[in-house]
Formats: C-alpha cells, structure tokens, sequence
C-alpha cells in the first residue's frame, strides 16, 4: 500500500480524470450465431458460448460446442460479462472465444488496463443491477455499461492496484476455501448427530404412531399472480424447501386472501409443511415446520400441511425429524415419479414416527440447536466468518478503486 500512496502523490496529487466506459474500452455484443455450422470437433471451430450456461459451467471451463466463424469473437484478455441472468457474472477469459446472445465482451483500450476495468465493474455492478430490467428474465441494457464513468488513473497505478487485488482475491479465496471445508466438515458432524440422535430402530420402549395419527393433511391455496406481493403472510414451496423451521421474520411473502381463506388454509404454530412436488424424486417432500404464531398466516398451494392431531411431538423435535437421513428415505420412497416426483398426505400418512418422552425431544433439540447455529445461523459460526472476510475484501477494493476527480 505504500508504494501505492507514493505512486498517487507522484503522479495524480490533484486527483485524475473519469470517464466512460464506451470512451475506454471496446465492448462487443453477443449474437446467436446463424448460419454457421456447430461441431463437437474442437479442432473445427472456436469455442462457442452463450448466456447463462456459459457461467453455470464453471466460468472459462471448456464447452462441448463449437461453432464455425464467421461470430462475435472475444479476444484472449477480454472480460466476459452476462447481461441475462445471472447479471453481472464475469471473468476474463484467457483464449479467444465465440460469445453468443446474453454476454458481452470488454478490454480496455490503451490508457485501461483490462484487469482493472474487471475489478471496477465487480466493485459496482450493483449500480447496474439496479437498472436491471426482469420483465421476463433478469436482464441489463448494455447502454447502462456503456456510460458506467470510471476513473483512469495513470497506468502504472492501475497495474499496482491490481497486483494488490489479485494478491487480496488469492489470500481470500485461500481462507474461504478453509472455512469451506471446516464448515462442511461440521455439516457432516451436524447431519451424523442428529440422524444418530432421531433413529429409534430397535429401540425398547417406543411407541409408534403412523403420520395418520397424528397429523391432519391439507392442500393449500392458489390464487393468481396478481393477489401476491401484499397482505398477510404466507408459506411459499421456497420457504419450506430450504429451511427447516420458519419463524414469523423468516416468511417474505404475502397474499391478498379473504377471512374465508384465512380460515381454511390457515397456518398456525406446530404445523408441519412438505413440499408436494419436486423436478428430482430425491428432493421430494422437504419439511419445515412453523416455531412462531403469525397473525392470519396461510401457506401456498405447492406444499401440503401436516396439523398436529396430539401434543406428543414438540415443533422444533419434527423439524428435526423429519429432515434426518432415515425420515426422508421414506418419504422418498413413497412418492411416486412420472415427469415430477409428486407426494401427498395418503402416500405421508402411512410412515411410522417414534413418540420418544418430551424430555428426551428437548435434549436432542437443545444439542442439535447448538449445532446448527454453528453451521448455518449467518449471525455466529463459520458461515458468519466468512461473510465478514468477504465484507472486508470488498471495503478494501472499493477503497483503492475511489480517487478523486480532477477538476478540468
């Protein structure tokens, strides 16, 4: 950082000059190619990407098509940028490729080192976003690029700064890797525990219930597009399938419903939520369970609720349950499969649940609470060490990126 300071008081003391990006770089559009021949002989052709699934490839890893020029091509050292979504993917590639509808390519001219211009943008990016256009798909106009104003200090400035960033991006990467790993490792630990802790196999002096006797099932509401986005609040497919237990913070969306359908479709404390239907058999019937009393709460038509019949299972012990390994083996196996796997509550209700004491449901879920804040509450553990090493690497490269502007 030192050389950097001197390098700014010799060359730029009074500031340095912006401008766009369109002033300092060659940027290119995408095209779906028309007329050219495709191939899966590499050695026939140039590598061919488009839109989003060049990113979903693992950024710059090869592609199994080819496409026979003539094609928009991005030189070896250009930034790749999608303008489809995922918005503001980008890498620079190092190999001149083919770009397809929904990227564009940039490098910088003379006066712009290319690397920097790819630092700037991942800085802002979020100012373009904004701008973003998602009437049918996520989508920025390449104009909003094109005036982006960027500052140009003097190049052997950028190239510093650079340096700097790419040795700050390694460091980072390198620790986040590490936590990565220590976090899954704990994930695994999490997951033995708690499969260990739920299965009563064998076990003496369970009773067995069958899921009939002790929930009642209920399809759930669906409504147009246009009664979304205000309300009251509602349970979505998303809700439950991604997280275990849902408290009255947690649920985003709303609904505009009747007091009739408030009744009907409510959605109280304890209730237990499956996703109904699923793209792979394997993710079908993901469990959630409300901890929190939410005022007129009612859940959505594409997950099915379980209400509790008896007070022999605490809320937070069946969310917990009902994700362990043994569980979802057998809600998967009684789903059935055509183009979508596809659950409902006569294929749920004949799986057996183990009625341990409600003792014993409270030290499995004070042990297991401690684990899971451990691995995916986002205020403690590992997960929220790596979002601080992110945050500080994006105040420092934001901060070398920020000069003042020299006044003409």
């Amino acid at each position: 950082m030192a050389n950097l300071d001197r390098l700014i008081e010799e060359l730029c003391p009074d500031g340095v000059e912006y401008k766009t990006i369109e002033e300092i770089a060659n940027l290119t559009m995408g095209t779906s190619p028309s007329g050219n021949t495709i191939s899966e002989n590499p050695n026939e052709g140039i590598e061919f990407h488009q839109g989003k699934s060049y990113f979903s490839d693992m950024m710059l890893q090869s592609s199994n098509v080819y496409t026979v020029a003539p094609v928009k091509l991005a030189s070896a050292g250009s930034i790749i940028m999608s303008v489809r979504a995922p918005v503001g993917d980008s890498n620079i590639t190092d190999r001149e490729i083919a770009i397809g509808r929904g990227l564009c390519a940039m490098k910088g001219k003379e006066s712009l080192d290319t690397k920097f211009l790819y630092y700037f943008i991942d800085a802002n990016i979020h100012e373009i976003k904004k701008k973003s256009n998602g009437s049918t798909f996520e989508s920025i106009n390449t104009y909003d690029i094109k005036v982006m104003s960027i500052p140009i200090p003097p190049l052997p400035i950028q190239h510093e700064i650079v340096r700097i960033l790419d040795k700050f991006t390694e460091l980072t990467a390198e620790l986040e890797a590490k936590l990565k790993t220590e976090l899954e490792t704990r994930k695994k630990q999490y997951e033995y525990y708690r499969d260990s802790l739920c299965d009563y196999s064998g076990r003496k002096g369970i009773t067995f219930l069958s899921v009939a006797d002790l929930f009642d099932f209920k399809n759930g509401l669906n409504k147009g597009k246009e009664f979304f986005g205000k309300g009251t609040p509602i349970v979505n497919f998303t809700d439950v399938f991604k997280k275990r237990w849902l408290t009255k913070d947690m649920l985003k969306g709303l609904v505009d419903v009747t007091p009739t359908e408030i009744d009907r479709y409510s959605a109280k404390k304890g209730d237990v939520f499956f996703t109904r239907t699923s793209e792979t058999q394997e993710e079908i019937g993901m469990t959630s369970v409300l901890i929190d009393d939410v005022e007129s709460c009612v859940f959505s038509g594409f997950v099915l609720r379980a209400r509790p019949k008896t007070d022999y299972l605490l809320p937070k012990f069946c969310s917990y349950f009902f994700s362990a390994r043994q569980i979802r083996q057998r809600i998967v196996q009684s789903s059935t499969f055509t183009t979508r796997a596809l659950t409902s509550g006569p294929k749920l209700s004949r799986i057996l649940v183990p009625i341990p004491p409600l003792s014993e449901q409270e030290r499995i879920v004070a042990i297991l609470d401690r684990f899971d804040a451990l691995t995916t509450d986002i205020s403690s553990g590992l997960p929220a060490e790596i979002e601080a090493r992110r945050k500080q690497y994006e105040y420092y490269r934001d901060k070398l990126l920020t000069f003042k502007e020299k006044i003409a």
